[in-house]
């Protein structure tokens, strides 16, 4: 017998269900999940499967249901009660305080640093995480978290959630831990849920990055429509066995019907590097360029910079989509047609007011393309998973009158199959004549680019046509190799 199927059941759930009004989150979940044991929970947008980690981590209380955790039912689970029984969880909208420091956000979860020289205590706890899980990160632990950028922001939030002081780390739950992380983080912190596991830390992770699921978990569950439709150990697993599970198929890019057999039109960007060193940035009308290489490489930087000049020469239309959608994306006391259409209001405009009607149309028009789920566009944006708020930020650039559309990551949290209706839509507005800057850490979304800028320490360094898009060729030049 192996060691982990002799392990303790550390989480035991049968028949959760959780209702709000006559929305069913979760419609009778059974779920396990053995001490050093990694599970990957994959799912479409409103799957359930932030809902089901909200009832785990007590921070919602079920409707229905039964809870066992460490061999001990529970009645009622609270986020305090998880937190004291060693469970952690990893929210996929970040929960630090941004007006803190990373010590500071690091004592809100330990009530036991206090007294004189607690901040020390605090500053100790969290430099020796981010040191263990993120070598080389480079983060002040003393600097304000608004003052970093999200993907350290991220770190801080994972490391913080592997602290320990007197009561050991039995459960670190991570929804979309990865998704503002560049590619070298990402790999540092993959590694680390293994070796916590090897220590006996189960770890619950959900993403939609479907290798992360093959490279780290023991098993995956797929979830839909608030439950689980199935699961299967990863050994053995193919990428296509998955998504095959999550009842989606993937597209891939045949670039010899991309960019060879398409005219572009007159050029809208050329944008000067800082030196020789750093390309100008060029695109046409109807082009789709990438930004690559390891994130906080300058790549957001010139992505904003270029957005700017554009929008201050006044010759062309732009929208931003931004990829941190809850400090930049969505206003949160709006509606889903609110959020929407904010960008079109003078395009809805009539006779100096704007068209009810026509933002009515525009908004369910744009909605169903984009396939957001949510009881209607009337529905507060806050009600709607993260990828489907991200989706209605998607929405509202292309529902936009722009030309050139910025794209800053913007399918963080969305899930495989409307990734590709998103692909597919983009190559569509691409060759009715509009242009995308499209910045990704997620290197599979590349090969949808005409070409890509690859950058390094804030400056683009080399230019690879779509043709000759290469996984190893972009982390070569991201690392400094031949042609950097």
């Amino acid at each position: 017998m192996s060691a982990l199927a002799a392990a303790e059941t550390l989480i035991d759930v049968r028949d959760v269900r959780k209702s709000y009004g006559a929305v069913h989150a979760l419609g009778g979940v059974d779920f396990q999940l053995r001490s050093g044991e990694v599970v990957g929970l994959v799912g479409h947008n409103g799957a359930g499967k932030s809902t089901l980690m909200n009832v785990l981590s007590g921070a919602v209380q079920r409707t229905a249901g039964s809870f066992r955790y460490g061999g001990d039912d529970i009645e009622i689970w609270s986020a305090g009660r998880a937190q004291s029984g060693g469970l952690r969880c990893i929210f996929q909208e970040l929960s630090l305080c941004a007006n803190l420091s990373a010590a500071e956000n690091t004592r809100i979860i330990h009530r036991q640093v206090r007294g004189f020289g607690w901040r020390s205590r605090a500053r100790g706890l969290i430099v020796k995480s981010l040191d263990e899980i993120f070598p080389g990160h480079g983060i002040d632990p003393d600097v304000k978290i608004s003052e970093l950028s999200i993907g350290s922001r991220q770190m801080v939030e994972i490391a913080r959630a592997f602290t320990e002081t007197d009561i050991a780390v039995r459960c670190v739950i991570l929804d979309e831990p990865t998704s503002s992380l560049g590619h070298q983080a990402t790999e540092q912190l993959l590694a680390y849920i293994r070796k916590a596991a090897s220590t006996g830390v189960a770890c619950i992770l959900i993403t939609h990055r479907l290798n992360e699921i093959m490279a780290v978990c023991d098993r995956a569950v797929v979830m839909v429509d608030g439950k689980i439709v199935a699961e299967r150990p990863t050994k053995g697993l193919s990428r296509s066995n998955l998504v095959e599970m999550m009842g989606s198929i993937e597209a891939t890019r045949d670039h010899s019907q991309g960019q060879n057999s398409r005219v572009f039109g007159e050029r809208q960007i050329d944008h000067a590097g800082v030196d020789p060193a750093d390309r100008p940035i060029q695109a046409a009308a109807g082009e789709i360029i990438g930004f690559a290489g390891l994130d906080g490489h300058g790549q957001r930087e010139r992505l904003r910079a270029i957005f700017t000049a554009i929008e201050k020469s006044g010759k062309i239309r732009a929208a931003y989509v931004a990829g941190d959608r809850g400090l930049e994306g969505v206003f949160g006391l709006w509606s889903v047609a609110d959020n929407l259409t904010i960008r079109s209001l003078d395009a809805l405009q009539k006779y100096g007011f704007v068209s009810s009607t026509g933002a009515k149309d525009l908004a369910e028009k744009w909605s169903a393309m984009l396939k957001v789920k949510a009881p209607s566009i009337d529905t507060p944006i806050l009600a709607l998973s993260g990828g489907n708020q991200q989706k209605v930020l998607f929405a509202r650039a292309l529902a936009s009158d722009a030309g050139v559309i910025f794209l800053d990551d913007p399918m963080r949290g969305v899930d495989v199959g409307t990734k590709q209706e998103v692909y597919r839509l983009i190559r569509s507005e691409a060759e009715r004549g509009r242009t995308f800057v499209w910045y990704t850490t997620e290197m599979e979304e590349l090969i949808n680019c005409d070409r890509l800028y690859v950058f390094r320490e804030g400056r683009a360094v080399e230019e690879i046509d779509g043709a000759d898009i290469d996984h190893g060729r972009i982390l070569e030049a991201s690392f400094g190799g031949a042609n950097g």
